[in-house]
């Protein structure tokens, strides 16, 4: 829980040109203090985890670089990436955007577990990544 919120709109702008250096397309970005969700249209010529080690490497070492965070930075290992069809985009987008008052409602554990079983992805609990509380 310590993605820096007042330096949210920063981040997002930074994040979009590590991925427009890439050519690939942001869609929608949203960092909450504990995870950020990146919807991009990707191009067949790269890999999702090379653009994914591309944006965790580059932003840990821009938040390091801008001293946001008291103690070392950096993103726990692995990701998630789930894909849309081009008729799912607006939904997807909206979802994104609206991350503040979904999570009122669940955790970023819960909605992540809940991403899991909707899209039928067998998982063990030890590769998961660490939760951690507030």
């Amino acid at each position: 829980n310590i993605i820096p919120q007042n330096h949210k709109e920063e981040l997002h702008k930074y994040i979009t040109g590590v991925i427009t250096k890439r050519n690939q397309k942001l869609l929608a970005i949203n960092c909450m203090p504990d995870h950020i969700h990146i919807f991009v249209g990707i191009k067949p010529n790269i890999c999702i985890s090379d653009l994914t080690r591309d944006i965790k490497t580059a932003s840990s070492s821009f938040i390091k670089k801008k001293d946001w965070v008291r103690n070392w930075f950096e993103w726990q290992e692995g990701f998630g990436a789930f894909s849309y069809g081009q008729s799912q985009i607006d939904t997807v987008v909206k979802y994104i955007l609206n991350q503040e008052n979904h999570h009122h409602k669940s955790s970023f554990q819960e909605e992540y577990l809940d991403f899991l079983k909707v899209y039928n992805v067998d998982y063990h609990d030890k590769y998961l990544f660490e939760f951690y509380d507030k």
